[in-house]
């Protein structure tokens, strides 16, 4: 392990090696849940010797993999991994240990695991067995990334993103429904990106009556199989020759309905028997409830939610806090008042109740924008 480098250079050499680690932990993200997407690299003598992330389902972890394919060479090495290692036995043993036994000298560490299994304990361990951590390199770009992860302990749900596609009026279809399309082919592809990125879709039956939709990334290479479809439907009304329930058995799909008198039993065998998850809810004023579908998304370990919706589910999810990040894309279209609008009525009787935002960044394609927002606290 290279010692002969002034403070400044160590520290711009574990900020680049951090990177790596984050561009490996951010190839998992919508595929590793219920654990958060780790990556890991292992240095020695300045050079990368090996490469780890998260695999689908969230096993084996970043930090195995990286050992395995470094052997025997990871001994006196650095490794440089985007979360806290494990400390507590689950499925496999801590990555904590594997480190220490696989002779690994010194380790970085982006930013602590907020799970009470482990949250401090994995960096007490690996100091208590004589190797030097350091912490905190580039937390800001892995808090973002672990959102997911991270929201499901402290807030109990998933982190929920809501997806816009509107004209500059804020409509998403003219007054008959139709919106195919509004935005352009290149901010369309940004939309199954932003489907790779997430481990849920969730959209409302109107959305799911009226567009048909697949709701999968269609990106080559990409495989949905982890990629849930969550579809509201309080009154049942999806069709059994949906896009979605004909595709139940390679895609997930989980459907909530009411819990009331009018849930059709024979329906709901037919969904079952087609490979639809469907869970009951109890009836709220506003249809589902909302927390109720989200304990139970916690409970089964999705982490991260696309919203696609039409303006009811979108305004729900507002006027109950729920949105963390909106992607907004915008065509330079104008449709009119009489046009569907993407958020419907919030019910503000002043200004300064308004929801107002932070714009992260803005992104053209073509003549589409696309605005990434995140809520003022």
């Amino acid at each position: 392990m290279t010692t002969n480098l002034s403070a400044k250079e160590m520290v711009d050499r574990d900020h680049d090696f951090m990177k790596v680690a984050l561009s490996l932990a951010n190839r998992g993200i919508g595929n590793t849940w219920p654990n958060p997407s780790v990556g890991c690299v292992i240095v020695k003598n300045n050079i990368i010797i090996s490469r780890g992330w998260t695999q689908p389902g969230g096993r084996p972890h970043a930090e195995v993999e990286a050992l395995m394919r470094a052997g025997c060479r990871s001994d006196g090495a650095t490794a440089y991994v985007s979360l806290e290692p494990c400390s507590h036995f689950g499925e496999t043993p801590p990555c904590s240990q594997a480190l220490v036994k696989a002779g690994i000298k010194r380790v970085v560490v982006s930013s602590r695991d907020r799970d009470k299994r482990v949250s401090g304990s994995g960096i007490k361990f690996l100091k208590n067995s004589g190797v030097k951590v350091i912490e905190n390199v580039l937390i800001d770009e892995s808090e973002f990334l672990n959102v997911g992860f991270f929201s499901k302990i402290i807030k109990g749900r998933p982190n929920l993103t809501l997806k816009l596609a509107t004209s500059l009026d804020g409509k998403i279809a003219t007054k008959t429904g139709d919106s195919k399309w509004i935005t352009g082919t290149i901010a369309r592809r940004y939309g199954h990106f932003l489907r790779m990125k997430h481990d849920a879709v969730l959209v409302g039956s109107g959305t799911a009556l009226i567009d048909n939709p697949l709701l999968t990334c269609r990106i080559n290479g990409i495989n949905n199989k982890r990629r849930t479809r969550i579809i509201l439907d309080g009154q049942l009304r999806l069709s059994l020759d949906s896009q979605l329930v004909q595709t139940a058995m390679d895609t997930p799909v989980i459907l909530f309905t009411n819990d009331t008198n009018k849930t059709d039993p024979k329906k709901i065998d037919e969904l079952l028997k087609k490979g639809v998850t469907v869970i009951k809810s109890p009836y709220s004023v506003e249809g589902i409830d909302l927390e109720y579908v989200l304990a139970r998304l916690t409970k089964i370990g999705i982490t991260r939610v696309l919203i696609e919706s039409g303006g009811n589910l979108a305004s729900s999810c507002l006027k109950a806090n729920l949105i963390d990040e909106i992607f907004w894309f915008r065509s330079p279209s104008i449709i009119g008042n009489d046009g569907l609008p993407a958020i419907h009525n919030l019910g503000l009787d002043s200004i300064d109740k308004a929801y107002r935002y932070d714009k992260k960044s803005s992104m053209f394609f073509g003549d589409d924008v696309m605005d990434h927002l995140l809520p003022i606290n």
